[in-house]
């Protein structure tokens, strides 16, 4: 047996979380099984048990520093659910517009920060090298700037709407914590319209980066990074791309509706399974059921992502969206599509959808309206809400007793429900990059990192866990099932 050799890289890998990945070789070297582990324990759940139920917005947005908006608004839902009370449309609109921005700065870290830079500074690139000062150097010092600004401007207006951008005040059962004043309109007006002119820039990039680079093309388009399987997203009434409110559309692998239901229904259309190598669980279709980590129509492994949406969805809400999804389709040969990497071109896609209906929100009449609060008086029993997370759709289900305090709690993120796609990324992109005889470099190791690291996941939110660092290990081993290699960043 070779000795095991272990390589330090640095820096870390870019996303949120802990998780290991373990390759196992056949007795020819080529791949025969990978496990990308979660070896956290999940446990937010349990100590959300016994707290007041109008606390939750609050408190489930510390599971991650990354999207606590997301769970801020997930939750706020929840409770009006909890409490049977209908906020008035001028709350619904603030929650909706603080969303938009929370979505365009998401959507703008990850592509800029965590994902791009695989195609924007290369794959093969030096690790330190791929990161945001790598695409700043690449793209130009105006480009980074407009990145950075960006990112200030959607931080300040959630902040203005929220109280504050990392983990936000405002949501409370039947609405928000103040209204909107024509100053603040004003500003979040300026802002939204800098975000629609990012949203078109970040797709002129794209384009100018990735889809005249036949390389890059062939890759997004390779089996390596392809799977076939059903795809997920909240829409609204026409079938449109929406973030906050709708039902859950869900479309086959041909692209075909399988299901619509509303958030109190996900237990009939969700049943979640453990696997005893990782914390973390693996949702799949009841109807289908789940017949392991493979694709096509027969499995009931779905994704959740940026791509599912858009697969999931007739179409964008909003023009400039719009345009841009046709021609998404258009190039990649219609729909669904379901290559893993154009993920990153459809993520774009969504920022630019957010930034316009921004806008849309700050030039409603009623966005200023003092409205914004319907004081809850039912006795709070069970209540179910989702929204669509950056990474995937979000599921918070609360049951309380009649004092509104929780009995039981059920988080659903988004990457939890990319989790079986996940595995199943890992290994066809492991199996496709590591050969018999060839050496397995760092190069070779992000390329399978960005079989995951597409699906943008916040293995934080789906574990709860308390590290606020990555330590990500590969580990490879022969068909006798003994360490071979050991590729690491710690």
């Amino acid at each position: 047996m070779s000795q095991p050799r272990k390589i330090r890289i640095d820096p870390i890998t870019r996303l949120e979380g802990h998780g290991s990945i373990n390759i196992f070789l056949d007795e020819a070297g080529n791949v025969a099984r990978t496990y990308f582990q979660i070896p956290e324990l999940r446990g937010f759940e349990k100590f959300c048990e016994g707290r007041k139920v109008e606390e939750m917005p609050w408190l489930t947005q510390r599971i991650c520093g990354v999207c606590p908006t997301a769970h801020h608004i997930a939750a706020t839902k929840a409770t009006d659910a909890v409490y049977h009370v209908d906020p008035p449309s001028a709350a619904k609109k603030i929650r909706e517009l603080m969303y938009s921005y929370f979505f365009v700065a998401d959507h703008a870290t990850h592509f800029y920060i965590l994902g791009g830079p695989d195609f924007v500074v290369g794959p093969e690139a030096k690790p330190a090298d791929r990161n945001i000062f790598g695409v700043i150097a690449t793209v130009g010092l105006d480009i980074g700037k407009q990145v950075i600004q960006a990112l200030q401007e959607n931080h300040e207006a959630v902040g203005i709407i929220g109280g504050r951008y990392i983990n936000p005040v405002c949501g409370l059962p039947g609405g928000v914590s103040h209204p909107l004043n024509e100053e603040e309109r004003a500003r979040l007006e300026q802002i939204a319209r800098n975000g629609v002119e990012f949203g078109q820039l970040s797709l002129r990039l794209f384009e100018d980066v990735v889809l005249k680079n036949k390389q890059y093309v062939d890759m997004v388009l390779s089996d390596t990074y392809t799977h076939r399987t059903y795809s997920m997203g909240l829409v609204d009434e026409q079938n449109r791309t929406n973030f906050y409110d709708g039902k859950v559309r869900v479309v086959d692998p041909d692209g075909k509706e399988f299901v619509k239901y509303a958030p109190e229904e996900y237990l009939d259309v969700i049943v979640e399974r453990v696997e005893p190598w990782t914390y973390l669980k693996f949702p799949y279709l009841k109807k289908v059921g789940w017949k392991g980590f493979v694709d096509g129509i027969d499995s009931g492994v779905y994704r959740a992502t940026p791509l599912s949406r858009c697969n999931a969805a007739s179409g964008m809400a909003t023009p400039l969206a719009q345009e841009a999804y046709e021609k998404f389709y258009d190039t990649l040969g219609g729909k669904p599509v379901h290559a893993t990497l154009a993920t990153h071109w459809a993520r774009l896609i969504e920022l630019l959808y957010a930034a316009e209906r921004a806008l849309e929100l700050t030039l409603d009449p009623e966005i200023t309206s003092p409205d914004v609060r319907t004081i809850p008086t039912a006795v709070p029993t069970e209540g179910v809400a989702i929204v669509e997370a950056p990474r995937g759709t979000l599921t918070h289900h609360y049951v309380t007793d009649e004092r509104g305090l929780v009995q039981k709690v059920n988080l659903v993120v988004g990457t939890t429900n990319n989790h079986a796609a996940i595995c199943m990324s890992v290994q066809k992109a492991a199996a496709g990059l590591i050969k018999a005889g060839r050496v397995v470099s760092e190069g070779i190791l992000n390329q399978v990192e960005m079989a995951f690291r597409a699906y943008d996941p916040c293995f934080g939110c789906a574990t709860h866990a308390l590290p606020g660092e990555l330590p990500l290990t590969l580990n490879i081993f022969d068909h006798r099932g003994e360490l071979v290699q050991v590729l690491s960043r710690d």
